[in-house]
């Protein structure tokens, strides 16, 4: 609070005050008295009003420093009635007043919006259940059937299932930590499982695979850890060479487990690479008509990455492929799930 500004502030209170030192002085002319009881009653009015302006503007000053600090150290700023004590003086109250009404009204909304979130991603994980019926119920139909259109059939449909996976993951990967379980696993496994769950995309597009020193133990959750790297294969696949190749392969730190996924795709733009966590981007290959990219594959890896503490890096050239590394640290699983 400066006191300039409050002096600025007070300016017509001090001209009211020292005009009526002025009227009492030329008041007391009209009689004969000493001219030290002049200088005395003047003396007086502005110390008075010295003293007065003083320890307002100081009470004041001292109030506002303090909402200011809580306020520089509270995340949830919408609390700060909560935490300041009640104020001395009339304008300061009715304000702390008037602030709990609109923090309450705020957290009645914020509340509100909250119950609606959460209501559209239970609809959301419903539709997405209710939706994985037909489409397994139409796969198993192309298996019973094969022949070119219902193998075409079958690859349309598991578009569809990796669509409705991304929209399930994606509406769950603010809350995460309701829905993960930190647990010793074998990374051999985690990425079998990845490579299982996208078999059919891999056979038809006629992809090498290559599993090497994966029989090293972490700690995360198998069901999203699964999912970001069934992502990055997803990826592999859309932007796949010629003779499509994919290396799985770790190495071991004393702090940390790097799986590396490396493809020898399309590449990625030099410029381009430094952006493609980023929510919505696509880029020159996502662009391409035959890709169809959405731009929200890689920024949910992030995401939910960044939820489970995993390291989530990219490095790649146009035309030499990609590598992605998932950096999983060493530790204990309560450090990890963050208890």
């Amino acid at each position: 609070m400066n006191f300039k500004d409050y002096l600025a502030d007070k300016a017509l209170l001090i001209t009211l005050v020292l005009l009526s030192v002025l009227a009492t002085e030329a008041l007391l002319l009209l009689f004969e008295i000493s001219v030290w009881i002049y200088v005395f009653i003047a003396a007086e009015m502005v110390i008075s009003l010295a003293v007065g302006i003083g320890f307002d503007y100081l009470r004041r000053r001292h109030y506002y420093d303090q909402i200011m600090d809580i306020l520089s150290e509270l995340d949830q700023k919408y609390l700060i009635h909560e935490l300041t004590g009640t104020p001395t003086f009339y304008d300061a109250r009715f304000l702390k007043e008037y602030l709990y009404i609109l923090s309450k009204a705020m957290a009645d909304e914020v509340n509100s919006q909250k119950q609606n979130q959460e209501d559209y991603r239970e609809y959301i994980e419903m539709w997405i259940h209710d939706i994985k019926i037909p489409i397994a119920a139409g796969k198993m139909i192309a298996a019973n059937h094969p022949d070119e259109v219902t193998a075409s059939i079958d690859e349309e449909l598991d578009k569809i299932d990796e669509c409705t996976e991304n929209a399930l993951y994606y509406a769950r990967s603010n809350t995460t930590e309701k829905d993960y379980l930190i647990k010793p696993y074998c990374l051999k496994d985690l990425v079998s499982e990845s490579v299982r769950k996208n078999k059919n995309c891999l056979i038809r597009n006629k992809f090498g695979i290559e599993l090497k020193d994966l029989d090293v133990n972490i700690c995360t959750d198998s069901k999203w850890t699964v999912y970001i790297i069934s992502q990055i294969i997803s990826n592999s696949i859309k932007y796949r060479s010629e003779s499509p190749k994919l290396r799985f392969y770790a190495e071991s730190s004393s702090d940390s487990v790097t799986l590396h996924i490396k493809d020898n795709g399309i590449g990625i733009v030099a410029s381009e690479t430094a952006r493609v966590f980023d929510k919505g981007f696509t880029g020159t290959n996502g662009r391409n008509a035959n890709k169809k990219s959405t731009g929200m594959g890689l920024y949910l890896c992030r995401k939910l990455c960044n939820k489970l503490h995993i390291g989530l890096y990219l490095d790649s050239r146009q035309g030499n492929g990609t590598d992605v590394r998932l950096v999983f640290p060493k530790g204990s699983m309560t450090e990890l799930s963050g208890e």
